[in-house]
């Protein structure tokens, strides 16, 4: 998806009011009237700034639209938030990173529109017994490695590096052959080489990086803690919370293993 510079210019503005579907169409009333004007009925989710809704359009094409809460949109962080996924999404390209098909970034509506993920996310995948049977180990697998291709092309093929700063398995959705793709970008940040990267931190209770509390400069060994996290709930089937509790102990004594804490 291309944006022209008048569109980037209204972008930066607020004043964008264009919405693009997968074929390049107008395509703004075929999503009001997919939804019946964002109709409780359609909602799939709900989150903290937004909900998420299950569209077919006319073409037959199903896609999931994130939808800024009418309260919310007026709150300047979660806008930079929305925003900010515009900006990192029409950047990149992977086939395990969501495909971003639209977006209206307008005062009055401000919605995102992306690929459907038939299985949701990974988190609910994982405590569905019904999901959970067909995570076989090879899908397990296949899910881990599809997003540590992600996070490699983001960090090593993308110039400047980008850090996702969130990855956590409520934010990995699975297709309906159990594919893994990142999603979620509003707290993704472009690493500036001339800066120190200190920033807020942002992310998942359970899933940030220890030293992020004191350092507070962010770097893509965050991304890599928070996704050996998402790798061992992949495997044990939970969240591994005692695990990462365990694993700040090798801050204060640097003879102890990994191993060792795994083993225990």
């Amino acid at each position: 998806m291309k944006i022209s510079p008048q569109e980037s210019k209204a972008l930066k503005n607020g004043d964008l009011f264009s919405i693009w579907n997968y074929d390049g169409r107008i395509a703004f009333q075929d999503i009001l009237d997919a939804t019946d004007n964002f109709d409780i009925r359609y909602c799939i989710g709900t989150g903290g700034y937004g909900s998420v809704y299950k569209a077919q359009l006319p073409s037959g094409k199903v896609v999931a639209i994130k939808k800024l809460h009418g309260l919310e949109s007026e709150e300047p962080a979660f806008d930079e938030c929305f925003r900010n996924e515009v900006k990192i999404l029409t950047k990149i390209r992977h086939k395990n990173i969501v495909k971003l098909h639209g977006f209206c970034l307008h005062r009055r509506s401000m919605f995102l529109i992306y690929e459907y993920m038939e299985k949701g996310s990974l988190f609910y995948a994982l405590r569905t017994d019904s999901l959970a049977v067909e995570l076989g180990w090879r899908k397990r697998v296949k899910i881990i490695q599809g997003v540590a291709y992600a996070l490699a092309y983001m960090h090593h093929d993308c110039n400047p590096p980008i850090v996702h700063r969130d990855i956590s398995s409520n934010n990995i959705l699975l297709n309906s052959s159990l594919d893994g793709f990142i999603s979620d970008f509003g707290a993704a940040r472009i690493l500036d080489p001339g800066s120190s990267n200190r920033i807020v931190v942002a992310g998942t209770r359970g899933y940030i990086a220890p030293e992020l509390a004191y350092t507070m400069v962010v770097n893509e060994k965050c991304d890599v803690f928070s996704f050996g996290v998402v790798v061992l709930e992949t495997i044990m089937g939970r969240h591994p919370e005692e695990i990462v509790s365990a694993i700040t102990l090798l801050r204060d004594c640097p003879s102890l293993m990994l191993k060792d804490v795994l083993d225990s």
